[in-house]
């Protein structure tokens, strides 16, 4: 009975070893792959950063952009195709435009007048 009670000892003290020497591998293991893993972040940074580059010279090389403003012909055909709700809110766009223009013009033909009174200057 002891030789199997001894032998049972040292198969369980075999086990608890190899659970540790796995345990020390897959650690060692591990820290490889988190070290391989951010290298592999740090090219993804870089490889991202060149080909945002990249796409930002292909756009400028590759694409025009030409800004057109609505002509009044233009404006005016699209008003025939509103509805009555759509012209209702053109018109009050159109007041609010208006309304906002004459504060404007008010201060501009204040500034253009000449004042009536002497400068400072000419009164001494």
């Amino acid at each position: 009975m002891d030789q199997i009670g001894e032998g049972i000892r040292k198969l369980i003290l075999a086990g608890i070893g190899a659970a540790a020497m796995t345990k020390e591998k897959s650690e060692g293991i591990l820290q490889e792959l988190v070290k391989k893993g951010e290298l592999t972040v740090e090219q993804g940074k870089v490889l991202n950063e060149e080909l945002k580059h990249d796409l930002k010279q292909a756009i400028r090389e590759n694409v025009t952009v030409n800004v057109v403003r609505p002509q009044a012909e233009d404006v005016m055909q699209a008003v025939d195709h509103m509805d009555d709700e759509a012209l209702e809110a053109l018109k009050q766009k159109i007041a609010q435009a208006q309304a906002a223009r004459k504060p404007q013009e008010s201060a501009e033909e204040a500034a253009a007048e000449p004042s009536e009174e002497p400068a400072e200057e000419d009164r001494a």
